[in-house]
């Protein structure tokens, strides 16, 4: 006998919702897709006369509305015209209002990248000389939050909807045609169908909020709907709602007329419409995520999209089959097991998914990374590099399973003999009916304990378990991976902001120093860069900025520096900067006695008891 599957469902849907819940809290707010790689001011750049306008320059083509891009004033108050447009490539700007005064200038940016992602953050510059300011950005909230959460829910129901749905049919119509009268293999195709109409329903009410200010109240702004429709991402939505309709047909013909035909020839011309036709329609239904997301922008986005496509199909395939394969093993009636033909044909059917994941995979590997180093230097990669392990372990598990397929055989239904029909009165009659139907409940149990009394098939079912319990986790990491920057993408903004540093260090003569931190707690990872200016003995001019991996800037609820000059066994010359605004700290006249290579350790504090010193090297003086 085997246990009952109620504690086995609850085991699997709470490791999906802490896999979910682990994953989704890790994520940043907004997973940007599009890198601020310029600006013109740059960064904590003291200009002697108020430019024109402000520019930025990204990584991708962003879409714009007239709040993308703000620059706000010491006091909070706007300066700019409110209109930003794009002036060459990937660079746009907003003109400024001419005289302004000097003090520091928080610039803000809150746009949408190509591929469909949110990307927001802000940074200062000053014009005279730098001063306090009031302005606080720590409500950049743009795919965070509520509305964030809700939105990375949506886009894992909505995977998770596809991959059932698509790969639930695809089990029945290709591997187990008699499953298409199993009242449960029935309830999981059309529950996928429900779960990802939903999911797209959502997502499409969710998404101008998401893109935008992050609050709730918005979800329900027609304004912001009629916005979303207007875009790429909001046309992919409704392309697959529309699709939907198509897929709902095609159930309805599948468990329908087609279960309902007894004709082999008529049965086998059904089976092939139903198959071009189901093929389409998922195919389809994957292009709406290819031409939206990753596969659409960067490069080779012509092969990438089909590329896409298939990947996507074959995981349907994969792991949908599996899902279906799993109902089939432990719901399926007595009298309508699943035999070890259609197993056999799945896991035929399964090893060349596996063999078109391993391709695409690759592929998209290399035009999301572009190198080695981004394995383990971006979180795209470390991401990347879990889901690697975690197909890996599915297939170990698989290999158990095709053993098992392998000593499979069929069960033995005995049926029972028809009854000669004897007329009986009313009440006898009742009796008779009741008696019927605990005697074909008592042989229904009979064969199921029968059935599952085959220890081949039993063995069988705890290792499709197994590779279901690995797959939710998997989905999970891949809803996470599509909304984090790819690595190709991280890396080059890293260089190009580490370019803008050593342009202004030549031109200028300061000192940068970019210092990674770590304290080990929530929020803990980030860089301070530190700018000495103009770096020689005598008074300085110091200001710090601290900032996520992502490059957006944050506060930090304690900040120390400190100079040493070891060789000379001068120091630590401690200093304690001023707050400007949200990521930015200065200090003036900050003296250093003499020139030598000093050691600058910075201590950084991120929680009452997550606290790190890391110190850099600079030759100063």
């Amino acid at each position: 006998m085997t246990p009952t599957i109620a504690p086995r469902v609850r085991t699997l849907v709470l490791l999906f919702v802490a896999a979910l819940g682990a994953l989704l809290a890790g994520a940043a707010p907004a997973s940007a897709h599009a890198a601020l790689t310029g600006s013109d001011p740059q960064q904590g750049a003291v200009v002697k006369q108020a430019p024109a306008r402000v520019s930025l320059t990204f990584s991708e083509k962003v879409a714009l509305n007239d709040d993308a891009l703000r620059v706000l004033d010491p006091k909070g108050k706007r300066v700019d015209d409110g209109k930003p447009s794009e002036v060459s490539g990937t660079t746009y700007a907003v003109a400024l209002h001419s005289g302004l005064p000097d003090g520091t200038y928080t610039v803000t940016y809150q746009v949408v990248s190509a591929d469909s992602h949110p990307v927001s953050g802000a940074y200062t510059f000053s014009i005279g000389a730098p001063s306090q300011t009031s302005v606080s950005v720590g409500g950049q909230t743009a795919g965070g939050g509520v509305v964030g959460g809700l939105y990375g829910f949506g886009r894992y129901v909505s995977y998770a909807g596809f991959i059932v749905m698509t790969g639930g049919a695809a089990f029945v119509l290709a591997c187990w045609r008699r499953g298409t009268g199993v009242r449960a293999v029935q309830r999981l195709v059309v529950s996928g169908w429900v779960a990802l109409t939903a999911a797209t329903l959502a997502l499409l009410l969710l998404r101008g909020a998401y893109t935008t200010s992050g609050k709730a109240a918005d979800i329900v702004d027609l304004d912001l709907l009629g916005q979303v429709l207007q875009t790429k991402s909001g046309a992919a939505l409704v392309s697959r709602l529309l699709l939907l309709a198509a897929a709902a047909l095609f159930i309805a013909v599948l468990f329908g007329a087609y279960d309902k035909r007894d004709e082999e020839e008529e049965k086998r011309d059904l089976t092939f419409g139903l198959a071009i036709g189901g093929t389409v329609v998922a195919a389809g239904l994957a292009a709406s995520w290819a031409m939206a997301e990753h596969a659409s922008v960067g490069l080779q986005a012509g092969l990438a999209m089909p590329v896409d496509v298939v990947h996507l199909l074959a995981v349907a395939a994969w792991l949908g089959g599996l899902t279906a394969l799993l109902v089939a093993l432990y719901f399926a009636p007595a009298d309508t097991p699943v035999d070890a033909a259609a197993v056999r044909r799945f896991s035929a059917v399964a090893f060349g998914s596996v063999l078109a994941l391993v391709a695409t995979g690759v592929y998209q590997s290399w035009r999301q990374l572009g190198s080695w180093s981004a394995f383990t230097d971006t979180r795209y990669g470390q991401l990347l590099l879990i889901k690697i392990g975690l197909v890996a372990l599915l297939v170990g598990l698989a290999s158990i399973s095709r053993r098992w397929t392998g000593r499979l055989s069929d069960p033995v239904v005995q049926r029972t003999a028809k009854k000669e029909r004897v007329t009986a009165p009313a009440a006898d009659s009742a009796r008779a009916a009741q008696l019927a139907r605990q005697q074909a409940a008592m042989e229904a149990a009979r064969r199921k304990q029968q059935r599952d009394a085959d220890p081949d098939r039993f063995g069988l079912r705890r290792s499709v378990l197994a590779e279901a319990a690995v797959a939710v986790v998997l989905l999970a990491v891949t809803t996470v991976l599509t909304s984090t920057e790819p690595g190709r993408t991280e890396e080059a903004a890293k260089a190009a902001t580490a370019s803008s540093s050593s342009a202004s260090v030549a031109g200028s003569g300061a000192v940068t120093l970019d210092v990674p931190f770590d304290t080990g707690g929530k929020d803990g990872k980030g860089v301070v860069s530190i700018d000495l200016d103009p770096a020689r003995v005598g008074a300085n001019e110091m200001h710090v900025y601290v900032t996520r991996p992502d490059g957006r800037a944050y506060d930090v609820p304690e900040l120390k520096i400190a100079f040493t000059l070891t060789t000379k066994d001068i120091g630590p010359l401690p200093v304690v900067p001023d707050h400007i605004t949200t990521g930015h700290w200065s200090a003036d006249g900050v003296q250093i006695p003499m020139a030598g290579d000093w050691k600058v350790a910075v201590t950084v504090r991120t929680s009452d008891i997550d606290q790190v010193t890391v110190s850099k090297n600079a030759q100063i003086g």
